[in-house]
């Protein structure tokens, strides 16, 4: 990579909370969301799961950038909730997100996220991957909190029903590991990939001036 050009970062997710995460981190990404039919996936677990699908996600965006810019960083995500074993991506309904909650509450899950970073640099193409992992706990509602909880949307759209960065923040009682990575793109993990693709991190800013 020239040391005065700046890859074309690309963000391979419809996240509003992902994009917002590197826009605050100064990274400048485009969204190019991809097709990708994530029921069509299975995996032996949740992790693996996860992985398949950052992978499935930003290959799939990164063959629609063909003969596009010559230096480009395409960056895939997918989240779940980890409980019991079990994957709990976004409820089905808001029937569902309350019979998850009432699961939830007062408990821990684990919340993966499978990061994979396709990077054409120089005209040569290398990938980077690794999932990221944080321990959630929820505090104990009761069923009138979960309830008007639920009936907010905000559960409905988002893995594992609840966000910590809105109106479910009150509602998780501690994390452990990075917190970024319960919004759905871990900062630290994604430096570390960029890192081993040999991009520093430092040169993606796009610091107002």
């Amino acid at each position: 990579m020239a040391a005065d050009r700046r890859p074309d970062l690309v963000l391979a997710s419809a996240s509003p909370a992902r994009l917002e995460t590197l826009v605050r981190a100064g990274l400048d990404p485009r969204v190019v969301v991809s097709a990708v039919d994530e029921d069509a996936f299975t995996a032996d677990s949740v992790t693996g799961l996860v992985a398949m699908l950052a992978r499935a996600k930003a290959e799939a965006v990164a063959a629609t950038l063909v003969d596009r810019a010559p230096d480009v960083l395409v960056v895939g995500c997918d989240s779940l909730l980890e409980l019991d074993g079990r994957p709990l991506g976004k409820p089905a309904s808001p029937e569902e997100a309350v019979l998850r909650w009432r699961e939830m509450r007062g408990r821990a899950g684990h919340l993966h996220t499978g990061h994979h970073v396709v990077a054409r640099l120089g005209g040569q193409t290398r990938t980077a991957a690794a999932v990221a992992t944080t321990e959630v706990a929820f505090a104990d509602l009761d069923d009138a909190e979960i309830e008007a909880y639920v009936a907010t949307g905000e559960p409905g759209v988002v893995a594992g029903a609840f966000t910590i960065d809105g109106l479910g923040g009150a509602y998780i009682t501690s994390v452990t590991g990075d917190p970024h990575n319960v919004v759905g793109i871990s900062l630290p993990l994604l430096r570390s990939l960029f890192a081993d693709l040999g991009v520093p991190w430092h040169t993606l800013w796009k610091l107002s001036r």
